[in-house]
């Protein structure tokens, strides 16, 4: 066979691997699946899922759907302001010092002048029982009332007696520091106008290294209340810098939230929130941007699952569990949208591939075919 012959049979065979190529490029190996792939048009629905493209137009009513995958939480108590002193809960323990003027007295043996009344543990009820006075309802009350009344009680039996008081904080009138601060422990509240941030000096602040750090105040001996909220809230709001109570715990950790990046990404993983507020332009930050020779960015996916209870069928919230919102970067409402929608956890954000990625992959193996069929030409020649 000649070398003009072979270089025919080569063009010829190359001829027909293109087309064959080119009805399956599909199936070529790619990084990420292209946008038709996944979804129908915008505003289709299947049984399995719907499409809704992001815009200027409804990016308002998207974002006020409820937030999927949130944690249970009841908000977040506001702020207010306590008593200066701290006032005797049950659980408490009261230790009192009577001093007696007579020389005959009645609870101070010999000569000494004062007598101790050590580690009385305020009952369940609020009260304590003292010698000669019986039971006496302390509780609610702050040091300085329940050492005025005690002493005007003993006077009735004592001649001229001086009493001192001092309380051990007991459960309900402590708070649980956990986690994610220098010191965590049990701390005894000083008074009752202890608020968040002060708890949280008490522990020595929150390290710089956590990941945008939640607080979770659970308040178990009222009602069983979890509130939550970021500690960058509470520092920027005063108004969020919250009184603690007796027998809260307050839990900070990093945030747990994340979303997953797939497709022509620059990096495909688990990213977690590095903030409070992720927007989808935020996230394609967060990714390293758009791989320039794959990515189509006129195709950004965002697929998100909700629970049955949060669809409705008027607009105020999902038509169905599983929505795909789609975002056109190329366009300045598309990137306007994308500064504003947001980002839940557990989100799927894909950056489809361009279709024309697997055309260019054909060509790419047909240009080094047609090389190869050179070369064999020139030996045989």
């Amino acid at each position: 066979m000649s070398g003009f012959d072979l270089m025919t049979y080569w063009l010829r065979l190359m001829t027909g691997l293109f087309l064959a190529f080119a009805l399956g490029a599909c199936a070529l190996p790619r990084g990420g699946p292209i946008q038709s792939e996944i979804t129908k048009k915008s505003g289709q629905t299947s049984g399995e899922y719907s499409v809704v493209a992001i815009s200027q137009q409804n990016i308002d009513q998207l974002n006020g759907w409820a937030t999927p995958n949130k944690a249970a939480t009841q908000g977040w108590p506001s702020a207010g302001r306590g008593g200066t002193s701290s006032k005797i809960k049950p659980g408490d323990r009261i230790s009192l010092t009577v001093w007696e003027n007579e020389a005959n007295a009645l609870l101070t043996p010999g000569n000494q002048k004062s007598v101790q009344l050590a580690n009385i543990v305020v009952s369940p009820t609020g009260k304590i029982f003292l010698p000669y006075i019986g039971d006496y309802t302390i509780s609610n009350q702050t040091p300085d009332v329940a050492r005025a009344e005690l002493q005007e009680k003993m006077g009735t039996i004592l001649t001229s007696p001086q009493v001192q008081i001092s309380v051990d904080a007991g459960r309900q009138n402590t708070v649980d520091l956990v986690g994610g601060v220098a010191k965590p422990g049990n701390y005894a509240m000083p008074d009752q106008n202890l608020s968040v941030l002060g708890l949280l000096s008490l522990g020595g602040g929150i390290p710089s290294g956590l990941r945008n750090p939640q607080l979770r105040l659970l308040r178990l001996l009222r009602g069983d209340k979890v509130y939550g909220i970021s500690a960058s809230s509470v520092m920027s709001d005063p108004a969020k810098d919250a009184l603690i109570r007796g027998g809260d715990k307050l839990i900070v950790s990093d945030d747990k939230r994340y979303f997953l990046a797939l497709g022509a990404a620059q990096r495909q993983s688990q990213i977690f929130f590095p903030q409070e507020h992720v927007s989808a332009l935020d996230a394609m930050a967060l990714i390293g941007g758009l791989e320039a020779t794959r990515a189509n960015p006129e195709a950004i996916l965002v697929l998100r699952n909700y629970a049955a209870g949060a669809l409705r069928q008027d607009g105020t919230g999902p038509d169905n569990r599983q929505m795909i919102f789609t975002l056109d970067l190329t366009s300045a409402d598309g990137l306007f949208s994308a500064q504003k929608f947001e980002i839940a956890g557990d989100d799927v954000v894909i950056v489809a591939e361009s279709p024309v990625v697997g055309l260019r992959t054909v060509l790419t193996m047909i240009g080094q075919s047609v090389g190869l069929a050179r070369n064999v030409s020139n030996v045989s020649n």
